[in-house]
């Protein structure tokens, strides 16, 4: 993998100083790194060039609010975040907690704390909710307690010898998150959490983030319902063709209508 000698910020502040081996840069203002960082990542399905050069940094506890149009690289990001094989990571840096999630495959990286919640869901065929939930647990490194999902869930402790895949959309993706948080993770991982649901169910989700972003756990989320993800996240990153656009607090996205038309259509 490729090393970064030196590149701005996404934010146009302080020039990053050269990469150590075995160390994450450092921003050279502060000279701590940030909790997670993506350095000029390049991924790739097949010979497609999806994800062109993305950077930015988040803080412990922060809420990212990763946005943009349909194809501007939100998921295939989040994707190659998360280490999965598609789409490859071909060039860049990928940091959580001074550990390099570039050098790792999937598995090893939800062993140190990633945890993706995604699109589809993946609830298991023929398993309870109990026992999807259990067989999240069955490797450590082991995160909250079931008792303390269903204290979470409400719907899912009275669900909870049901089949998953039986249950409704919103409940379905309930089992999703209480199935994420199960491990012991570092780095929440959205796709699409609004995807499909009612607005009912929508509002029910967003509280449920809201406990979540109270809890201090780090967290970036894909969302085509932008306005719903600016108003929970703390910053908002918005791509354009696989590129950083613009990186700022969620509420500049919020009040600026001309920025939301030209990259949200909203």
């Amino acid at each position: 993998m490729d090393r970064i000698d030196q590149q701005e910020d996404q934010t146009g502040d302080a020039p990053i100083s050269e990469a150590v081996p075995g160390q994450p840069p450092t921003i050279s203002t502060g000279g701590q790194p940030a909790y997670f960082s993506c350095w000029d990542i390049h991924a790739y399905y097949g010979e497609s060039y999806i994800v062109q050069g993305v950077s930015f940094d988040v803080r412990e506890g922060e809420i990212i609010a990763l946005l943009g149009r349909n194809g501007a690289g939100k998921t295939s990001t989040l994707r190659a975040i998360a280490r999965v094989d598609d789409p490859a990571l071909k060039h860049g840096e990928i940091w959580l907690d001074h550990k390099p999630l570039h050098d790792m495959k999937a598995h090893q990286a939800a062993q140190i704390g990633v945890g993706l919640v995604p699109e589809d869901r993946r609830i298991i065929q023929g398993l309870t909710v109990e026992e999807n939930l259990k067989l999240a647990q069955i490797e450590p490194p082991i995160g909250w307690s079931i008792e303390r999902i269903y204290d979470l869930f409400p719907r899912l402790g009275e669900r909870h010898s049901q089949e998953g895949t039986t249950l409704s959309g919103g409940e379905q993706q309930m089992l999703a998150i209480g199935r994420t948080l199960a491990r012991d993770i570092k780095l929440l991982l959205l796709d699409e959490p609004y995807e499909g649901l009612a607005p009912v169910i929508v509002q029910e989700i967003e509280k449920t983030l809201e406990q979540i972003k109270s809890l201090g756990i780090t967290t970036i989320i894909v969302e085509q319902n932008a306005i719903a993800a600016l108003h929970l996240a703390d910053r908002a990153i918005i791509l354009e063709m696989g590129q950083v656009v613009f990186d700022g607090t969620s509420q500049e996205v919020l009040d600026n209508a001309e920025l939301r038309q030209q990259y949200l259509a909203i």
